[in-house]
């Protein structure tokens, strides 16, 4: 039962991977773990996580930028799909991380060994689960609604109109999900890291020293949020969709699977370039992100912002102390 809990927990935690994550392949940035933060750097990342007696324990670990190791990686769309596959990664070990410290404390309350690694079944599962909860719920759901609709609405023949309703449908179920699941205490507790998180790179940002007062001042939606990131995906695939040439559900089902590293790709695009030209049209792409990041992030107290800095703190002197060049904002 124990065991069966601990998996629920990181499962849950798992689906918020994409909306916690960097869209963009900063030379900061992070991510909000179970009471903590991963921050990275360009060769190097630092999860810091609090435990329950109030000590800080910090991890650190290199992670270059893929654009770095080969210039495949740097071509257009291409190095989208490179950005995201890493940050995914570099999130599921960083969340793994602070699922292990949970642990520790749990059987240090109940005297139990604390040296307690997760089994390597849990994290697999872990992964195949969230990969197929993520189909499931964004890609087959939304394809059998608006299939079913068809036959009620004639309209919705032409393939515009029949991608515009599923991708109606598929924006409903994300915003539903994330209103629900932010209902959850623990949920909550990671949507304050994730604001704490964005307050250190803002402060960060603003060559100001690093610190909890500084921090604090700074708001919690960052355009370079995974939340901003999955928003624009969601709008890309219903052009991208739309010209799709294919009929048949399993057909259309294997097209919006094959199609996921192109809007990917061309969302990280949409993402580089809006950051870069804040007075562009795609700026009004970003934005409905920056608006629903006051439901996935949320004020940080001062303990919380703590961490943020230390991950980050540590992340910094670990690059220099790798051979990295200083990192400037």
């Amino acid at each position: 039962m124990k065991q069966l809990k601990r998996f629920s927990r990181l499962l849950t935690h798992s689906q918020l991977l994409p909306v916690l994550e960097s869209g963009d392949d900063p030379l900061i940035g992070g991510q909000a773990v179970m009471e903590g933060v991963m921050m990275r750097t360009p060769q190097t990342y630092c999860i810091a996580v609090r435990k329950p007696d109030g000590e800080i324990i910090t991890k650190e670990g290199i992670s270059k930028r893929l654009s770095e190791t080969s210039k495949f990686w740097a071509l257009p769309l291409i190095r989208g799909c490179g950005v995201l596959g890493q940050s995914m990664t570099l999130g599921m070990k960083a969340l793994n991380y602070s699922a292990q410290q949970a642990i520790e404390a749990e059987n240090k309350e109940v005297e139990l060994p604390e040296k307690t690694e997760l089994p390597g079944w849990m994290l697999a599962l872990n992964v195949a689960v969230s990969l197929t909860f993520f189909v499931f719920l964004y890609k087959f759901i939304p394809l059998l609604a608006t299939q079913q609709l068809q036959k009620v609405m004639p309209r919705l023949d032409n393939s515009v109109g029949f991608s515009v309703v599923e991708g109606m449908i598929r924006l409903s179920i994300f915003l539903t999900f994330m209103f629900l699941i932010s209902r959850m205490k623990d949920i909550r507790r990671v949507f304050e890291y994730h604001g704490a998180e964005h307050k250190v790179v803002f402060n960060y940002e603003s060559d100001k020293d690093l610190s909890v007062e500084n921090a604090q001042q700074f708001v919690t939606w960052h355009p370079r949020c995974g939340t901003s990131f999955l928003m624009v995906v969601m709008v890309v695939a219903i052009a991208v969709y739309a010209f799709v040439p294919v009929d048949g559900f399993w057909t259309q089902f294997a097209a919006r699977i094959v199609l996921l590293p192109v809007i990917a790709g061309a969302s990280y695009e949409i993402i580089r370039y809006a950051a870069k030209r804040q007075s562009s049209i795609f700026m009004y792409l970003v934005r409905p992100g920056l608006w629903l990041q006051r439901i996935t992030t949320q004020p940080p107290d001062d303990s919380q912002v703590e961490v943020s800095i230390r991950a980050l703190s540590d992340a910094l002197k670990f690059e220099e102390q790798s051979g990295g060049e200083p990192v400037v904002a």
